[in-house]
């Protein structure tokens, strides 16, 4: 890896464009070089992960909304499958990946990387699958594609912070999204570059979406930054270029979006020929929730053992790094955060309700841990307006640690009962983590699949799924098509066109 120094540079300051970040992740994007078989299998991995979260969402109201917008868009040849529908009818990709991002999106519940910012580097899959099925990509075009999008999300998550300047981690995937496209589509570099540039112009957008009374745009943010992507890439394919240098110019993104004209970032990229290993430093998550909450929650799972009655709890006190802290702890200063009528999308951003819920109940559900009359129980109530959080600079410091053995996403939980003793424990790695006691395989991911869709997926389909995308290698343009979850019609919401919007 070769790290590289990112800056504004004034207009009147020479910047060649080989010199560029942007030039920079395209030459990488555009240089062919052979893919692991560990990232092979990890890639299979994700895309039946974010299947697994898509269909156990597939009727959520902004899932089922997104669907019925796509549906407005069909194709009769070159097209895309969306996540329920029936595999042989195809809509326009870019809508396509428009529905089935929000679908893997929705439950918060699929992977995840964490270093200067945040990411879920899943997100990426849905546009480049989109974009595979339409032009007949085949299986290891795919892969190829994917490979590159995961190496553009990480390493930019690595070197530029985005929530420090309240600006949404979609920002980092849009860009990606075009890479990931230039590489499966063996485009020049010279188009992938004016793509991601285009990417990264219309893919900015502020915290808010994460903030306060948060919204369905939670879900839909990714989807939209990788329907930007596949249009970047289309219109740079026609010969439209971009604002450049997009990131290092006077009036650019680092300069007026981030740290400023006197910023500087470092960006590592692989160098030429390097493999593109990424995805291997990211993770899942075995609960759905944010995923500095992962190692809380098993944390919960322990403690709760030692305490025979909540109500003799005076107080939680969660000791934690900065990000955990100001972004899903009391630090955020959100009165949502510890409110029992605030949407899912708020609760599962709040540390606060959901170590208290995983305290009582000892086990995690995407769906009834959420329910509002589980979050509205009195004693429930109780015990998580004792809780609060504390940055504590140990704890900062492990999170951004970028030893990765050394990296940490949890806390030490001091909880003090109402007769003055204590009860103290710490956890810093998920148990489903790369290094944590469990670490995801395989068989896990295959796991999370079959409990999730259970009930909504025949099993057949469960099994013909399964089959065909740990395959994924193989596949040729035909069998793309496949590499879709179908639901019956008659359980799928929004199935049909309909007329209650524009479209």
């Amino acid at each position: 890896m070769k790290m590289h120094t990112v800056r504004v540079y004034p207009s009147k300051e020479e910047l060649k464009k080989e010199d560029q970040l942007a030039y920079k992740m395209a030459s990488m994007a555009t240089d062919p070089v052979d893919i692991e078989s560990e990232v092979t299998e990890m890639i299979i991995n994700r895309i039946i992960d974010n299947a697994s979260v898509a269909i156990a969402a597939i009727n959520r109201r902004p899932v089922a909304n997104a669907r019925s917008q796509t549906l407005c868009q069909p194709r009769d040849n070159r097209g895309a499958n969306i996540f329920g529908m029936p595999n042989n009818i195809k809509f326009s990709p870019e809508w396509a990946a428009w529905a089935n991002g929000t679908a893997v999106r929705e439950l918060d519940f699929h992977d995840t990387f964490l270093a200067a910012d945040y990411s879920h580097p899943g997100d990426n899959i849905p546009a480049l699958l989109a974009v595979a099925q339409t032009l007949g990509k085949s299986g290891m075009d795919l892969i190829k594609g994917l490979a590159t999008a995961y190496e553009i999300q990480v390493n930019l998550v690595k070197g530029i912070c985005l929530h420090e300047h309240k600006k949404d981690h979609v920002a980092h995937l849009g860009v990606s999204v075009a890479g990931g496209l230039g590489t499966m589509l063996g485009l020049p570099t010279e188009i992938v570059y004016q793509a991601m540039q285009q990417a990264v112009h219309v893919t900015f957008a502020t915290r808010q979406s994460r903030k306060g009374e948060i919204s369905s745009w939670k879900a839909y943010a990714p989807a939209f930054a990788g329907k930007m992507g596949i249009e970047s890439v289309d219109r740079a394919m026609r010969g439209e270029g971009a604002p450049s240098p997009i990131y290092e110019g006077e009036d650019s993104v680092i300069a007026y979006m981030l740290g400023g004209k006197d910023a500087s970032y470092q960006v590592p990229l692989p160098e030429k020929g390097e493999a593109k290993r990424a995805i291997l430093d990211t993770y899942t998550k075995e609960h759905s929730a944010e995923y500095q909450s992962q190692a809380l929650i098993d944390l919960a799972f322990n403690m709760r053992k030692k305490i025979n009655n909540f109500d003799d709890i005076e107080s939680i006190v969660l000791h934690t790094s900065h990000h955990t802290h100001y972004v899903i702890g009391t630090g955020a200063n959100d009165p949502q955060k510890m409110d029992p009528n605030a949407s899912r999308e708020t609760l599962d951003h709040s540390i606060m309700y959901i170590f208290a819920v995983a305290l009582q109940d000892g086990e995690w559900h995407h769906i009834k841990s959420y329910a509002p009359e589980r979050a509205k129980r009195e004693d429930t109530v109780r015990l998580w307006h004792k809780i609060s959080t504390l940055e504590d600079p140990e704890w900062t410091k492990r999170y951004h640690e970028k030893d990765p053995a050394k990296k940490a996403f949890g806390a030490r939980v001091v909880i003090t009962m109402k007769d003055g003793s204590v009860i103290e424990d710490e956890m810093a790695m998920a148990n489903a983590h790369t290094l944590g006691a469990r670490p995801f395989r395989r068989e896990n991911y295959i796991q999370k699949f079959k409990t999730l869709t259970e009930g909504i997926i025949t099993p057949s389909e469960c099994d013909r799924f399964l089959n065909l995308v740990q395959n994924l290698a193989k596949l040729d343009a035909k069998d793309m098509f496949d590499l879709n979850v179908q639901v019956d019609a008659i359980d799928l919401l929004c199935n049909t066109r309909d007329t209650r919007g524009i479209f």
